[in-house]
């Protein structure tokens, strides 16, 4: 089954998983949760941790649930006018497909219809390798099990976008955050809507100091910890 494309609060697109019964994005707004948590809380906060004089010239970024793509595709349209190199790596159990990619909204929701072929890019690569989609941004897609992953000490920033608890309460636990853990550089953040109580303290276990931040629309606090 495919998965459904519904419409959020502020106009852009989400997809609802027939297996998880899951959204991809928070109804109240699915660009807007993504400037919120992850570009916001997530992406801004490891570039502007830099001094001036020492401003990054690259970035490493892993995904945890590439889904629609959108999350990637406001990657590359906050950072296109930037001095910094995006390299983006997105994973993803169930690989969203092109004619359901072809409904999603979201290039003409941010203005940026001339950018649609970069957002049919991204989904349209081959997967397990990397792609120079811009001389500033690089994209890997991996189709794999989360547990899987072996990259050690190779990111600056996790979104961590996975379906809830709810729906798949084994990406909120203690072993997959110690893999997350080893993933990122050291002072890295792993940014996420999900506040659950046993997701934070999961996390503590790991080894992450984390902290609750306020959340987007209809959302108290989400997550952000770093790995010190």
């Amino acid at each position: 089954m495919k998965p459904q494309i519904e419409l959020t609060k502020d106009g852009s697109s989400t997809l609802l998983h027939p297996k998880y019964n899951a959204l991809y994005h928070s109804t109240y707004g699915a660009i807007e949760e993504s400037n919120f948590v992850y570009i916001n809380a997530g992406l801004f906060s490891v570039l502007s941790s830099e001094k001036e004089q020492d401003l990054k010239q690259s970035c490493s970024i892993l995904e945890v649930g590439f889904g629609s793509g959108l999350n990637a595709f406001n990657t590359f349209l906050k950072t296109e006018a930037l001095p910094v190199n995006i390299n983006y790596v997105g994973i993803e159990t169930f690989p969203v497909g092109l004619d359901i990619v072809a409904q999603l909204n979201y290039p003409d929701l941010f203005l940026k219809k001339d950018k649609q072929s970069v957002f049919n890019q991204m989904h349209d690569v081959s997967w397990e390798e990397q792609h120079q989609l811009t001389d500033q941004f690089s994209l890997e897609k991996r189709n794999i099990d989360i547990f899987k992953l072996e990259d050690k000490a190779q990111y600056d920033v996790i979104y961590y976008d996975a379906f809830g608890p709810g729906a798949q309460p084994e990406l909120w636990t203690e072993p997959i955050f110690k893999i997350m853990f080893e993933a990122l550089k050291t002072n890295g953040i792993l940014i996420t809507y999900c506040a659950q109580g046993a997701a934070r303290r999961a996390m503590i276990s790991a080894g992450f100091k984390v902290d609750r931040l306020p959340g987007p629309p209809n959302k108290r606090h989400i997550l952000r910890a770093v790995k010190i």
